[in-house]
């Protein structure tokens, strides 16, 4: 599937041979082939990329799908970039990464496009890294959850969590609900063996250990799963205070329609990177827990493009009927993703990999995050990630208290 949200007019003219010299009519010609002649429209600079439009990831993909149309279509009304206006060609990889493997190798060598853009998850980030690798692309991606995969020099990560998420990001849950009204004490982790998502819950359980917390339940579900009765009655069963859910799309919404046909509702819940629309528009995720890294709040709202995103991204979401409008971490990390391509891009004046990926490196970008750092570990800088919760069918900031609004304080069930 390839869909693109500009179409230049290709170049055409007519050269009257009786009205102008020989070597004039072969300039000519070549300055109209290559599309800059007599006032024709400059070539675009094409992206390429692909995003999971279909299967098990879709809910979340079309939310990138999305922020990236706006990118493209806001730049374009500005002029693009270095002049020439922006072509985004997008695949569906159909969550798949073998498959997003071969279309970045397609967009590369087919497509001929100019840079790439990353896909949506880690095991796709993964896949279209090696390809970029393969040839010294530089690759921007704004989902990847397991920093030290990232080996490649010429990738820079959007969704910034630090170099060990690991152990920072549970350390990050477990103080804001040290702090809440309710601190746990026994705890059930239910996981999604999707890479990111094993890999983060299997760091929550050594942090649980040294924090002296019991674990009362462990387990596992394949990616792509959609029967969650059984766990429902295991964590039912097992009574914990606090249920971690390595949640990915719409696993979130899978599990809490099966624990509410068994009249259980968690006492206090987490959800790693579920389908954000989806989960805050459930009745059931009533407090639940999921982390952020960028919410439309303040004080997010005052970095770097974040107003003018937020109002633009809420309207066109309206329109194509999204289940919440609003910029949360998805949207955010994928516009945050476009923004440090647009800056290496504007500080090299050129589409040169190598000199991009230098100059990305050894700076840091203002973004719809703040200010982010790439010289840390496979280029990850600070861990950004905080936790958000569903207060009143909307995700709140409840963690750290300096990046809360209004007062707002995490609530248990």
């Amino acid at each position: 599937m390839t869909s693109s949200t500009s179409n230049p007019t290709e170049a055409a003219s007519v050269i009257d041979a009786g009205s102008v010299t020989r070597r004039s009519a072969i300039a000519a010609a070549v300055a109209t082939l290559s599309g800059v002649a007599l006032g024709q429209p400059a070539q675009p600079i094409r992206i390429g990329s692909t995003l999971a439009l279909t299967g098990p990831l879709s809910a979340t993909a079309q939310v990138h799908k999305l922020v990236g149309e706006i990118y493209v279509e806001e730049t374009n009304k500005k002029g693009g970039w270095l002049g020439r206006p922006l072509e985004w060609i997008v695949k569906d990889d159909q969550s798949k990464p073998d498959l997003a493997r071969t279309l970045y190798e397609q967009l590369i060598t087919v497509d001929k496009v100019d840079l790439l853009m990353g896909p949506y998850a880690t095991g796709a980030i993964l896949s279209a890294m090696g390809v970029a690798q393969r040839y010294n692309k530089v690759l921007v991606h704004h989902t990847l959850g397991v920093p030290s995969l990232a080996k490649y020099d010429l990738q820079f990560p959007a969704w910034q969590l630090g170099s060990d998420p690991g152990t920072t990001v549970p350390n990050t849950v477990f103080d804001a609900l040290a702090a809440g009204p309710k601190p746990p004490k026994t705890v059930a982790v239910v996981t999604s063996k999707f890479p990111s998502i094993f890999f983060m819950s299997a760091g929550a359980r050594e942090v649980m250990k040294k924090r002296g917390l019991t674990e009362v339940l462990y387990l596992e579900w394949d990616f792509g799963n959609r029967d969650f009765g059984p766990i429902a009655n295991r964590i039912k069963d097992a009574k914990p205070d606090f249920v971690w859910v390595g949640a990915i799309g719409l696993d979130g919404n899978l599990l809490l329609d099966a624990m509410k046909k068994i009249d259980y509702a968690p006492p206090q819940h987490f959800y790693l990177y579920p389908a954000p629309g989806p989960l805050v528009t459930l009745p059931e995720a009533k407090n639940a827990l999921s982390l952020t890294i960028f919410e439309d709040q303040p004080p997010f709202l005052g970095n770097t493009g974040a107003a003018d995103f937020v109002r633009i991204y809420r309207d066109r979401a309206t329109k194509a009927g999204l289940a919440d409008p609003s910029v949360e971490t998805q949207s955010a990390a994928s516009y945050t993703a476009w923004q440090i391509l647009a800056a290496g891009v504007a500080a090299t004046k050129s589409l040169d990999d190598k000199a991009i990926g230098a100059w990305i490196k050894a700076n840091r970008i203002d973004t719809l995050q703040g200010k982010l750092r790439f010289d840390g570990p496979n280029n990850f800088g600070d861990d950004l990630m905080r936790v958000k919760q569903v207060q009143n069918g909307k995700w709140v900031v409840v963690w750290p208290k300096e990046m809360t609004a209004g007062g707002a304080k995490l609530l248990a069930n």
